[in-house]
């Protein structure tokens, strides 16, 4: 999904990948962190899907019924995701930067939400968690969603920056990951 987003952001004629300021910003330390955890849950989603009793030593006694709720929180999620990648268009970004003439998107799931797109991360992170079963996946869930947290401010920050008393009002009249 993500790359089919990138092509369509390409075809735009906008930047996908980050620019020197887009690094400053996010910091460099955790623009590595996120890279490298990003090629380390492709590679343990591999091994994992290559013979997951290979990693029998790492799992967690999840109920069935809770496993089942990963499964389900998981579809949610891939669909609130896709939802909100449709709502941001070529507005979307993997990186802490602004389109040339970026616009403030506040429909469809941003019109309550203004960070829908992690929503949907988190939530996919933890059905992952639940549905492997597996510690390395719930560590990379609890990470993964810290990291997120720390981003948040800074991204706020840009589009303060950007917009100005019109990300204000929209900050107070959203909720940052769930609606109001």
């Amino acid at each position: 999904m993500r790359i089919y987003f990138a092509l369509k952001v390409r075809r735009a004629g906008e930047r996908v990948m980050p620019d020197h300021e887009a690094v400053e910003r996010e910091g460099h330390g955790m623009f590595a962190v996120r890279v490298v955890m990003f090629f380390i849950l492709l590679g343990w989603l591999a091994l994992y899907a290559i013979n997951p009793t290979w990693m029998g030593v790492l799992s967690v006694p999840f109920p069935d019924w809770l496993r089942w709720i990963g499964f389900a929180l998981g579809l949610a999620s891939l669909g609130f995701w896709s939802w909100t990648q449709v709502a941001l268009g070529k507005e979307w970004s993997p990186q802490l930067q602004l389109r040339k003439e970026h616009h403030l998107v506040t429909t469809g799931p941003y019109a309550r939400i203004r960070h829908p797109l992690y929503t949907a991360m988190i939530g996919y992170g933890t059905s992952l968690a639940l549905v492997t079963a597996n510690l390395v996946f719930v560590v990379f869930a609890i990470t993964a969603i810290a990291g997120l947290f720390a981003r948040v401010p800074k991204e706020e920050q840009m589009m303060i920056k950007e917009f100005g008393e019109e990300y204000k009002v929209y900050m107070q009249r959203t909720g940052r990951f769930f609606p109001k």
